[in-house]
């Protein structure tokens, strides 16, 4: 029985997610999505024709999603980096005790 294609690309596309981040434009959140996108519609090919390959598909689907989630904890913490570091400096020029000129 053949394996189906797209659980491949599903598979491949999931773990190449990791590494596309170096390509400027597609960067691997876009590719993340697209082993999201090609391991579902993976899943409804095999369940249809008896294919072999739901495993590839579920992979590629899990690991998608597993990037999107750790892509947005990072963002979360640069976020929260940033803000911290904010108040740190804020705080910091406040408390000096440097005069402010008046009008």
């Amino acid at each position: 029985m053949a394996t189906n294609n797209l659980a491949v690309v599903s598979f491949v596309a999931g773990i190449a997610s990791f590494f596309a981040h170096i390509v400027p434009v597609i960067g691997g959140f876009t590719v993340a999505v697209i082993a999201i996108v090609t391991g579902f519609v993976a899943r409804g090919q095999i369940k249809r024709s008896g294919e072999q390959g739901m495993w590839m598909a579920n992979a590629g689907i899990i690991i998608g999603f597993i990037h999107l989630a750790l892509g947005f904890v990072v963002i979360l913490a640069v976020l929260f980096l940033i803000f911290v570091v904010g108040v740190a400096l804020f705080g910091i020029s406040a408390a000096s005790g440097s005069p402010t000129p008046s009008p």
